[in-house]
């Protein structure tokens, strides 16, 4: 117990509880909580060197950098969105969608295009950018959803999207496609510039106005559209109605919720969007953030690695304010369409959401002995 104290920081406070062995032995058993708050924790060396011990496979080595980070993220006590990134400035952020977002989506006043030192008050106040040293720079949030070019300095801001005309990856691919930008889009609002009010009633900008140009979410939406089918059904009033492969709105939440919720220190990994003939697989890097699990995720439980991405994807009803587009979208719009069950699934080094087009090719899958 007192090593404990002495030789991790922060502080561990274990729990303490003896066990009878046999008639003259007690067992002390040390219990320490595997979601513990303030993870990540360092240890004290015999040299003196405080060090984050990190378990891979059956061993345990100190954590690198990145590894460090992301156990911080883990614990919600690291926000990569919010953190500064170096070199790039006010000039690398597009105004017209700033100002897009302020004056339309948010309903308030937003300075002129010239004014550089009222933008860039306004943009640290609200966290899209930062301040260090007398220095303003964008956050990772405000270049993933607002930058004329992320890639440029975060190389994986973006969806890699394929259409396969089989039921397995192929090089000869249908259509392929690197989505790079802003997160969100430039809008025109029925018709006009994108200056006046913005009817609240609508879910998200798309829905009620023409979009100008698409950002990450539209084109991948636009790219499913262009590599799914389409069918004419009429409905019980004896309208016609257009029939998608797939409910639109859960496809868009998987999307929505991969770049929303990925882990950005993954430098190496876009998002990836891959169609097949019979499913369609969205991949997030990293893990579940913070305590999430897929069982809570299907009850609505709500939690975000990249609060500040979620809010503004929240603004532009990206992302429902009560959490609950993974059961209500996802799981249930499956269900309503075609009777499938969305398969949620937590790996190593990714999260994977799995749409099937039809419950044949789920029941195909899990006879072949797929991982559904």
């Amino acid at each position: 117990m007192q090593v404990l104290r002495d030789n991790v920081q922060p502080a561990v406070i274990p729990f303490w509880e003896t066990v009878p062995w046999d008639e003259n032995k007690i067992v002390g058993v040390v219990t320490l909580p595997a979601d513990a708050p303030d993870k990540p924790y360092k240890v004290k060396r015999g040299n003196g060197a405080w060090v984050t011990p990190v378990r891979v496979g059956t061993t345990t080595r100190d954590a690198s950098r990145e590894e460090e980070a992301r156990l911080s993220m883990q614990s919600g006590h690291l926000q990569y969105d919010r953190m500064s990134v170096p070199g790039a400035s006010l000039d690398d952020l597009d105004l017209r969608r700033l100002t897009d977002y302020f004056r339309n989506v948010r309903g308030q006043d937003c300075p002129e295009p010239g004014d550089r030192e009222t933008w860039t008050r306004l943009l640290i106040n609200t966290e899209l950018m930062t301040e260090d040293r007398g220095r303003a720079m964008p956050s990772a949030g405000g270049l993933l959803l607002f930058g004329s070019h992320p890639k440029k300095f975060m190389p994986q801001a973006g969806i890699s999207a394929a259409a396969y005309v089989g039921t397995e990856k192929d090089y000869n691919a249908r259509a392929r496609a690197t989505l790079s930008g802003p997160l969100v889009s430039l809008f025109t609002i029925f018709g006009k510039d994108a200056t006046g009010p913005y009817p609240r009633l609508a879910r998200t900008f798309s829905e009620t106005g023409a979009v100008t140009e698409s950002g990450v979410i539209e084109q991948a939406l636009d790219f499913v559209r262009r590599n799914i089918d389409v069918h004419a059904a009429i409905d019980s009033g004896g309208q016609r109605q257009e029939r998608w492969d797939y409910p639109l709105d859960a496809v868009r939440e998987a999307i929505v919720n991969a770049v929303a919720h990925r882990d950005y220190t993954i430098s190496v990994m876009d998002v990836e969007l891959s169609l097949y003939s019979d499913r369609i697989e969205i991949i997030s890097p990293g893990r579940l953030p913070n305590t999430v699990t897929v069982e809570k995720m299907r009850a609505g439980y709500r939690a975000s690695r990249n609060e500040l991405i979620k809010e503004v994807l929240r603004d532009y009803r990206y992302v429902e304010a009560t959490g609950l587009g993974v059961p209500r979208k996802i799981v249930a719009g499956m269900r309503a369409h075609n009777g499938t069950e969305p398969d949620l699934i937590e790996e190593e080094t990714c999260f994977k959401v799995r749409l099937w087009k039809q419950s044949s090719g789920r029941a195909a899958a899990q006879s072949e002995g797929t991982d559904v």
